[in-house]
């Protein structure tokens, strides 16, 4: 299972190991965000540290309503005890998963304070 807590602000948070071209993994923090279908973002800073293999750029529409063009890196991922290898915008602030990532999961909140929050794979 994996498992994170939700915030004061009410934000669902996980730690997640990012591995780099190098195999080094790098914990994140990541908000899970149902609204963004995609699997994960993450900084720029964080994915050139990482040394993330760049793909291209893609123009997406953030929840504002703006439309960006941001790059697109591929970056392996700790999942469900084993790896699993996503496109991953690189987009400023806070690192999200989306519902790309979470496909085939169940996931349970408790939607207090330092509730708990679990991903378990179905199945």
């Amino acid at each position: 299972m994996i498992s994170g807590r939700v915030t004061a602000d009410r934000e669902a948070v996980i730690r997640l190991e990012v591995l780099g071209s190098d195999r080094r993994q790098e914990p994140v923090d990541a908000v899970l965000d149902t609204g963004f279908n995609g699997s994960l973002t993450l900084p720029s800073r964080t994915a050139r540290s990482l040394d993330l293999p760049f793909l291209s750029t893609r123009r997406v529409t953030l929840a504002g309503g703006t439309r960006v063009v941001l790059g697109l890196d591929l970056a392996t991922v700790v999942w469900h005890e084993g790896e699993r290898e996503v496109p991953v915008p690189q987009a400023e602030g806070e690192v999200l998963i989306g519902m790309a990532l979470l496909e085939g999961s169940r996931v349970t909140m408790d939607v207090v304070q330092d509730g708990g929050v679990g991903i378990n794979p179905l199945g």
